[in-house]
């Protein structure tokens, strides 16, 4: 196989772990990017798309094996707001896939030869309303509309031909049903992430049922949580690997708490690579990180994880 074509994921996480990179909005912020924005990091898609390639590159120099695009907080209708058009929002959409490539492209250059791959990052309904939704759910809407609300950007993201959609950060088991309706034909395969608190999704539900969905999804290849306190990833892994039945994605934050109305993190930091192995051992099959880890816990993780090129 040409090394610039790397086997499926699917297939690499049935034979082994696969490394995710680390959060790109602290990333960004570190090379003194300004993200104090609704948009967030998704506004350098606009205004300096080669930031978010050097940050994907900073995570793959490091030991990512996955590189988790800048679309997170990319929607028609949170562009819609700064005046852009169905058919500009969509170009930035696909743009987030090739910039992630591009990275790929340099990290082998670079003589990185293990496989890269490109998650697209597709986040909750709450994200776009830039309110701190994406930690409550219920957000009044029903399945059916929040399935109308993410399908038009997974397609777009689905065209531009990443090797996997990341639904990640989901809240509540609603709009996971909605996210498992939404993939339903696109021909990319999907991982399904939620953001949890304790041993409930953040709206509040076990995640036993919230998890059962996902595990008769074709379209699904993992399911975990992502975005949450890394002291609530253990029991979150077991749970999801005997529900489901399938690999395990787990990438938490640093530990640090997110304050929605000063719009500032507090806290400390909790998150400590050795905790890995316990996650690896339970499932995991995909780890990494969320806001707040960087670039130099992920290297942890990888050397950890006896990652070599």
């Amino acid at each position: 196989m040409n090394r610039n074509t790397p086997p499926a994921l699917a297939e690499a996480l049935a034979a082994g772990t696969v490394v995710l990179d680390g959060g790109m909005s602290n990333q960004l912020e570190s090379a003194g990017h300004d993200l104090s924005d609704d948009l967030w990091s998704a506004r350098l898609l606009a205004e300096r798309p080669e930031a978010i390639t050097e940050a994907h590159l900073a995570y793959f120099e490091a030991g990512a094996d996955v590189a988790i695009t800048a679309s997170y907080q990319a929607t028609f209708e949170g562009f819609a707001k700064r005046g852009m058009d169905h058919e500009r929002t969509a170009g930035l959409l696909g743009l987030s896939v090739e910039l992630a490539r591009e990275a790929a492209t340099r990290a082998r250059a670079e003589g990185i030869t293990r496989p890269l791959w490109v998650a697209a990052s597709a986040g909750p309904y709450g994200a776009m309303l830039a309110d701190g939704s994406e930690y409550r759910g219920r957000y009044g809407l029903t399945v059916a509309e929040l399935e109308a609300f993410h399908r038009p950007r997974l397609e777009v993201l689905a065209a531009a031909g990443p090797d996997v959609l990341a639904l990640e950060t989901v809240p509540d088991s609603d709009e996971a049903a909605a996210l498992l309706r939404a993939v339903r034909g696109l021909g990319v395969p999907a991982w399904l992430s939620y953001t949890v608190s304790g041993d409930r999704t953040r709206a509040g539900q076990p995640l036993e049922e919230a998890f059962a969905p996902a595990g008769e999804a074709d379209e699904v290849i993992a399911v975990g949580v992502n975005c949450c306190a890394p002291q609530d990833v253990d029991a979150a892994v077991g749970t999801a690997a005997r529900v489901t039945g399938k690999p395990v994605v787990v990438y938490p934050n640093s530990g640090e708490t997110w304050d929605a109305g000063a719009r500032a993190w507090d806290g400390r930091t909790t998150f400590t690579a050795a905790q890995v192995t316990g996650w690896r051992d339970a499932g995991a099959r995909l780890i990494g990180g969320c806001c707040r880890v960087g670039p130099q816990a992920i290297a942890s993780i990888a050397a950890l994880l006896g990652r070599t090129d």
